[in-house]
């Protein structure tokens, strides 16, 4: 019978970002207060689960999301790239002026590759290399890695068959929430999502690069 190996795509907490920037791959955002008390949260909800092994993405906000279930479980958070957030060439911008701004208008011909930032194909085929690896290395066990709300979201879309062109207000990904792949060997049987910091999440529109 082939293993049962289990991968969690964490999307990091709130960040502290009182000047609502499209913070991107910006460093200095950090997690707010209710940010680090959803790492918390999640720590608490998944410690008694069988993790073996944690990955996070290079951004300050992702590494603190992983910090409390590196110490309550003891083990050594392993930073890779391939979580990190996309790029966009609209980050360091005000989130409120993104569409009310005709200098950003030249950015949006093409919204199903998209043109303003790194393409979802490449994303995916990223993600996707993340994910084998943590499979590969958490053989029979489970995995969390922590990465982004839009990386998160392309490499479910893919794996479930959909298209990548979406809404981003649509995507199920909330702060703090789990993306749950499980695999049979090497096979996906099935795609999960949970949000175990759910009673500390603010309603509201997605933002998109968070």
């Amino acid at each position: 019978m082939a293993e049962t190996t289990v991968v969690h795509l964490l999307r990091h907490g709130e960040v502290h970002n009182p000047e609502g920037i499209l913070y991107g791959r910006l460093p200095g955002y950090r997690l707010s207060e209710t940010g680090r008390l959803m790492a918390e949260t999640v720590a608490k909800a998944v410690a008694d689960r069988d993790i073996v092994r944690i990955y996070s993405s290079p951004l300050q906000r992702a590494r603190e999301t992983a910090a409390p279930l590196a110490e309550k479980l003891g083990i050594e958070v392993t930073v890779d790239d391939r979580l990190i957030e996309a790029g966009n060439v609209l980050e360091g911008r005000k989130i409120a002026r993104l569409m009310r701004s005709p200098g950003n208008y030249r950015h949006f011909w093409h919204p199903g590759r998209p043109s303003w930032g790194e393409p979802y194909v490449e994303v995916v085929a990223r993600m996707r290399g993340m994910v084998e690896s943590a499979r590969a290395e958490a053989r029979g066990h489970e995995a969390v890695l922590v990465s982004h709300q839009l990386p998160i979201w392309m490499i479910r879309t893919a794996a479930e068959g959909r298209r990548l062109w979406h809404d981003p207000r649509r995507r199920q990904c909330a702060l703090a929430s789990l993306t749950t792949f499980t695999f049979e060997g090497g096979r996906l049987v099935s795609v999960g999502y949970s949000e175990p910091a759910a009673a500390l999440v603010k309603s509201g529109p997605s933002v998109p690069g968070a």
